[in-house]
């Protein structure tokens, strides 16, 4: 496996916020959103939501959801998602397109 080029770390609170949001006990939908921190090159919350809607910026988010199985069984799977549109400055791009790996890693999302 290749190492991926990092630029941005992840903010030590968030870290913990993921950590808290894969095992929380509700069962809504809900989104934690991140953006890139440019002066700290750190990759941090930006907000939290039940309902989200992609933006014009450019954004990280973890989505839970409940999945009804068809045996019955319930479960609510974390789904990454990165928002990158059309038009937004190339630094940016870089910045955000480098933090991805490494957030995939320290939040522990094995399906992206």
């Amino acid at each position: 496996q290749s190492e991926s080029l990092v630029v941005c770390d992840v903010a030590e609170d968030l870290v913990e916020k993921l950590r808290k949001f894969r095992f929380r006990k509700e069962t809504n939908n809900a989104a934690i959103i991140m953006k890139i921190d440019k002066d700290k090159q750190l990759v941090v919350l930006d907000e939290e939501h039940e309902v989200f809607s992609l933006t014009s910026e450019k954004t990280f988010i973890v989505y839970s959801y409940k999945y009804q199985h068809e045996d019955g069984r319930v479960s609510y799977p974390l789904c990454f998602i990165f928002s990158s549109p059309v038009g937004c400055k190339p630094e940016q791009q870089m910045m955000y397109a480098g933090s991805k790996n490494k957030l995939v890693q320290t939040a522990e999302l094995t399906k992206v």
